[in-house]
């Protein structure tokens, strides 16, 4: 086994919960900053805001009527966008809420399930809260987080896990697995019994994206999708996974009834009807993308690439870093939660925000020249 490549059991990941973006109002009070005033980068979504006529149709929710528990109207709307009939479809409080689905249904203590790292906390949380163990490949970041896929082919074959996480494009990395290559996955772990579990939370911000609806008919694939992310619709939660019929059913099983409230199916009823929307954010979040990537490394900074709407870019102390930064009112994520304690990772917003970002790093290295 390669040096960057390693297994790690749940026991030596930290009990505490995981570490999430976004702007906490202890952290504006602490410095006394204006809401209005400050520029979250922390989080990734759609530069965009909410599709136009969100809260209009939001205001016609009856709030005294129970949500619909089996989200019909807005599955098959998702049935038509995404071409797959609706016992494919299972609709969740976000994505996160559908890897824990994956995790209680799929995994018992005993069980391992396999992490492609670094990525996102919650697989790990997962897993753990199942009891299980979770197993770590990490990427080598000297090959730009690449992964070693031989060797998750190995650990797979050997450790059986019952779930395979693999976030793609991966955060925070960005690194983007083409079709070959998650096939590859998805061909290991059926071989042993297990389900690959591709979390596809930003491929709507990736530039031609491959038909990774092409894996369902494996049967042991699980996609899933996050509409908070692609339309910003972060204080609703709203998230699907792609599966099919016996997984989606085993699922459902689990699922709180009401766990999708009413404000948010509208929500993604109303983005559904609007076909410019995601094309329009793709194309504002490689501007800005490009900006930001320019202009850093102009200031001396390297910036990984990046399939996503974000960037990790290495800064040294990246804790220290930040501080300065959120006394600019500008809020951005250390990655120190996913093992890369030098790094930042930007979210991409608007092109006048990510040029406001730009003066604050060029105001930061300019003030440690000083």
């Amino acid at each position: 086994m390669s040096s960057s490549s390693k297994i790690e059991p749940t026991a030596s990941i930290p009990t505490a919960r995981p570490v999430h973006g976004g702007i906490r109002p202890a952290d504006l009070r602490a410095l006394g900053l204006n809401p209005a005033d400050v520029l979250d980068f922390s989080a990734s979504i759609s530069p965009l805001g909410p599709p136009e006529g969100l809260w209009e149709a939001l205001r016609r929710v009856d709030l005294t009527a129970y949500p619909d528990p089996e989200c019909l109207e807005l599955r098959e709307a998702l049935s038509q966008h995404c071409g797959v009939s609706m016992d494919h479809l299972l609709v969740g409080n976000g994505s996160t809420e559908l890897i824990h689905l994956l995790a209680r249904a799929y995994l018992a203590p005993g069980d391992s399930a396999l992490l492609l790292t670094p990525t996102y906390g919650e697989y790990a949380g997962a897993c753990r809260l199942a009891g299980a163990s979770a197993l770590h490949l990490d990427a080598r970041r000297e090959a730009g987080f690449a992964w070693d896929l031989d060797q998750a082919g190995r650990i797979i074959g050997s450790q059986r896990p019952r779930l395979v996480f693999l976030c793609n494009p991966n955060n925070p990395t960005g690194v983007y697995l083409g079709l070959a290559e998650v096939e590859y996955l998805a061909g290991v772990t059926g071989q042993v019994g297990g389900l690959l579990v591709v979390d596809e939370a930003y491929r709507s911000f990736v530039n031609h994206p491959w038909d990774s609806l092409a894996l369902l008919p494996r049967r042991n694939v699980v996609l899933l999708r996050s509409m908070t992310k692609d339309y910003a619709l972060t204080g609703l939660r709203l998230g699907y996974c792609l599966a099919s019929p016996e997984v989606t059913a085993r699922l459902a099983r689990y699922q709180p009834d009401w766990s999708v409230n009413g404000l948010a199916q509208v929500a993604g009823l109303v983005a559904l009807q609007d076909a410019t929307y995601l094309p329009r954010a793709r194309e504002a979040v490689q501007q800005a993308k490009e900006y930001l990537t320019t202009q850093l490394a102009a200031l001396g900074f390297t910036v990984y690439p990046s399939a996503a709407n974000f960037l990790v870019v290495p800064v040294g102390d990246a804790a220290a870093w930040r501080e300065r930064l959120m006394r600019r009112g500008l809020f951005l994520r250390d990655c120190a939660s996913f093992g890369l304690p030098d790094c930042l990772r930007l979210g991409i917003r608007s092109l006048p925000d990510c040029q406001r970002l730009v003066a604050g790093f060029r105001a930061e290295r300019a003030a440690e020249r000083d």
